[in-house]
């Protein structure tokens, strides 16, 4: 599961995302598992891996075990239904490497069918679609703690 092009650029990017995930995921075995996962399936669907941490941040706020209100569950707040869509009815949700793989999947998704509006595919991921506020949070987060240095 290595999405790096070499070891450096994995030792940079894991060390300085790591540092920003501390205060959120204290164990550092659980922070660097995220880390590379969040890696692996962002850029297997073609997103900024960037990305997917500012939705996790907003969504969850890290805790892989979190389940909303409406039932929505994990790191990316998946909802349920998503497991019949996608044809895995016995996946589980908590699992970090699966949830990423359906989180990533799904906005990957909504992009693709906003034709590459982001803002529009965050609030369908959401499911706020047509309000900003959902999108805002995420842009902001993305921007102000997970921009690349």
């Amino acid at each position: 599961m290595d999405s790096f092009p070499d070891q450096f650029e994995a030792q940079v990017w894991l060390t300085d995302m790591a540092a920003r995930l501390e205060a959120q995921v204290k164990d550092p075995r659980e922070r660097i598992e995220i880390l590379q996962r969040v890696h692996y399936e962002a850029l297997r669907a073609d997103l900024p891996p960037e990305l997917i941490l500012a939705v996790i941040d907003i969504e969850s706020n890290f805790d892989r075990f979190a389940i909303s209100v409406a039932g929505a569950q994990g790191l990316m707040q998946i909802m349920p239904f998503w497991l019949n869509e996608i044809g895995r009815p016995n996946d589980n949700l908590m699992r970090i490497a699966t949830n990423l793989r359906f989180g990533c999947t799904i906005l990957k998704y909504y992009i693709d069918l906003e034709n590459g509006d982001l803002k529009r595919a965050l609030a369908r991921y959401n499911g706020s679609l047509g309000k900003n506020t959902y999108p805002d949070k995420v842009l902001t987060k993305l921007r102000l703690k997970w921009f690349k240095r």
